[in-house]
C-alpha cells in the first residue's frame, strides 16, 4: 500500500499542537455540532473565487476528523485545478476521473495516507466535460458506495462563482463549508456564492474566514455557526 508524504502545509498533521491545528479541530467541533437530526457524512468545501484557501483548508479539515478516529475519505472533486495530489506528494495519473469513465470500483482508486484512518481520492486526469462528468449517474453511485465505508467524506470543489461543478456537487452533500479569505474577497462576491447554493437547496453550514491576523499565528481559520437559511 502507497504512503503519502504530506507537505508543510499539512499543519494539523505536521505540528497539531499548534494554534492553527487548533483551529481547525475547532472547525470539526462546529461542524460536528452544526445539524441536531440530520446526520452528516458527506462535507462539501468551496470558496467563492481561486486562491483563497479551499484546499489546503479541505485536507486540514479532513485530517481534523481522522484525529477524532474517524474513517475519512477526501475526494479532490475540482477536476479543473486540482491541488491535493500536491498537498499529498503523490501521483495524480490516476483517481475520480478514472473511475467515472471506466466504471472502476471505489477501492481501486482509493489511496492511503500517511495520516491513519484518512484516505484520499485524487482528481484524475482533467476531463473535458467536468460538470457533466459530476452531475452522473456514476457519481452518485460512487458517493453512495463511500457512504458504506467511511464515517466522513470531505470533497474539494472549485469556487462555486467560477464554474458551476460545486453547484452539481452541493445537490449530493449533505453540506457545505465555505471558505472565504480575509480582506480579500467583496461582500457582494460572498453573498453571490451564498446565492449559487440556496439555487441547488444546498444546506450551508457555515463560513471559515481564511488567513486571519493575530499575534499567536499569520494564519488562521475560523469557523462562523451555521446557517439556517
Amino acid at each position: 500500500m502507497l504512503r503519502l508524504t504530506p507537505k508543510w502545509n499539512l499543519i494539523t498533521h505536521l505540528n497539531p499542537k499548534s494554534p492553527i491545528s487548533e483551529s481547525y479541530r475547532t472547525l470539526r467541533t462546529n461542524i460536528d455540532h452544526s445539524t441536531i437530526n440530520q446526520k452528516l457524512q458527506i462535507i462539501m468545501v468551496t470558496s467563492s473565487k481561486p486562491g483563497e484557501g479551499k484546499s489546503t483548508t479541505c485536507a486540514n479539515m479532513a485530517v481534523a476528523f481522522a484525529q477524532a478516529n474517524k474513517r475519512v475519505l477526501l475526494i479532490d472533486a475540482d477536476l479543473r485545478k486540482p491541488t491535493q495530489h500536491y498537498l499529498f506528494g503523490t501521483s495524480n495519473r490516476n483517481g475520480l476521473t478514472t473511475a467515472l469513465f471506466n466504471q472502476k470500483p471505489l477501492k481501486e482508486i482509493v489511496q492511503h495516507t500517511a495520516v491513519d484512518n484518512l484516505f484520499i481520492v485524487h482528481a484524475g486526469p482533467t476531463p473535458p466535460n467536468p460538470s457533466e462528468l459530476l452531475s452522473s449517474p456514476q457519481m452518485a453511485e460512487l458517493l453512495d458506495e463511500a457512504r458504506k465505508s467511511y464515517d466522513v467524506i470531505v470533497l474539494d470543489t472549485p469556487p462555486i462563482v467560477t464554474v458551476t461543478d460545486a453547484q452539481v456537487v452541493a445537490v449530493m452533500s449533505d453540506g457545505v463549508v465555505l471558505i472565504v479569505q480575509s480582506g480579500q474577497v467583496s461582500k457582494e462576491h460572498v453573498l453571490k456564492a451564498k446565492s449559487l447554493l440556496d439555487h441547488v437547496k444546498a444546506k450551508l453550514l457555515g463560513v471559515v474566514l481564511n488567513n486571519v491576523n493575530s499575534s499567536h499565528a499569520d494564519s488562521y481559520s475560523y469557523y462562523y455557526g451555521e446557517s439556517e437559511g
